[in-house]
């Protein structure tokens, strides 16, 4: 398998650390939305990351559904989304909070990125960050419920564990962004304690600011 995408990306990164988990080797090509545009094109018409490529030549895209192949080629004993029930449904949501905070950061980092200062729209990122701040409050909330040690969801990692920290690491880092961890330290544990995993390190790479160019992933 090829795995298209930058590990600063929070929607890549979470991909990678799925293979890594099941165990499914991959070449990671690390290639830019801005600067290798033309080449994603050539696997995904959407020139977006990521875009994981599988040893028969079929193409997926979009982590959500790239995650969901994932689970189904592991098998549903070793799927990191429960199967069904309220554990399945509490997944979904606290990967939707993980998911939103991390778009909202991003339309921050483009607005200070691709418009000058004169022209940015002040509300526009006002109110972004207060989304991002408000899905970041739900999460610190679900740590702090489950206690120091535990996993979000279940007594084993899922795709939520996933998200949720490598989303936190993405805000704190992206200077456009910088989120104060401090603020949330059940979080900042838990994200501490992920991002130590063998998986997590081998998946890091520090944030990148856009370049003029750089599209959506």
């Amino acid at each position: 398998m090829k795995l298209i995408g930058m590990f600063d990306s929070p929607f890549v990164r979470r991909v990678a650390i799925a293979l890594k988990l099941y165990g499914m080797p991959f070449e990671h090509l690390d290639w830019s939305v801005g600067r290798d545009f033309v080449r994603i094109r050539e696997y995904s018409p959407l020139g977006r990351v990521p875009t994981l490529v599988l040893d028969d030549g079929e193409v997926l895209a979009e982590s959500s559904a790239i995650l969901d192949s994932l689970d189904d080629m592991a098998g549903g004993a070793r799927a990191l989304m429960p199967r069904a029930g309220a554990e399945r449904r509490r997944t979904l949501q606290l990967i939707a909070l993980a998911v939103g905070a991390a778009e909202k950061g991003r339309e921050q980092i483009y607005e200070g990125a691709f418009r000058p200062p004169e022209k940015r729209h002040v509300p526009w990122v006002e109110r972004c960050r207060s989304q991002m701040l408000g899905a970041v409050a739900l999460l610190e909330e679900s740590c702090a419920a489950r206690g120091s040690g535990a996993w979000l969801v279940g007594d084993r990692m899922t795709h939520a564990d996933i998200a949720a920290a490598v989303v936190m690491t993405f805000l704190a880092e992206m200077p456009a962004v910088a989120l104060d961890t401090a603020a949330w330290p059940a979080l900042r544990a838990f994200v501490g304690r992920c991002e130590a995993l063998p998986e997590f390190r081998a998946t890091y790479a520090p944030a990148s600011p856009p370049k003029s160019g750089a599209g959506a992933g």
